[in-house]
């Protein structure tokens, strides 16, 4: 299951391991697109690698911290530092092999 991480458990769910976050909002078309695939990830890498997502317009502190400037934008962290990103839509097959390749 996605989990959806805001200002106050931020630092918390990324501390430990490798999380995957998709930068998202309500009113992004290529967003609400890549919802499914994010939440069909988070069940794949489910023990692997923890999938969250974070709504920028309830979040704008965290986008900000990490420079977010164009949504959907996707950081993965591992143990708390952010280690690469990926910006815009992507299809299902790209960002697993992207994860699968990380774990």
């Amino acid at each position: 299951m996605t989990i959806h991480i805001t200002n106050k458990d931020f630092e918390t769910q990324i501390a430990e391991g490798l999380t995957f976050i998709d930068f998202w909002a309500e009113w992004c078309g290529p967003c609400r697109m890549l919802g499914p695939v994010i939440d069909e990830l988070s069940t794949e890498f489910e023990g692997k690698i923890k999938v969250a997502k974070v709504n920028i317009d309830e979040n704008p502190e965290i986008a900000q911290e990490f420079g977010i400037m164009s949504i959907p934008t996707m950081i993965l962290f591992e143990n708390g530092k952010p280690v690469e990103q990926i910006q815009g839509f992507q299809p299902k097959k790209a960002l697993q092999e992207y994860l699968e390749s990380k774990v």
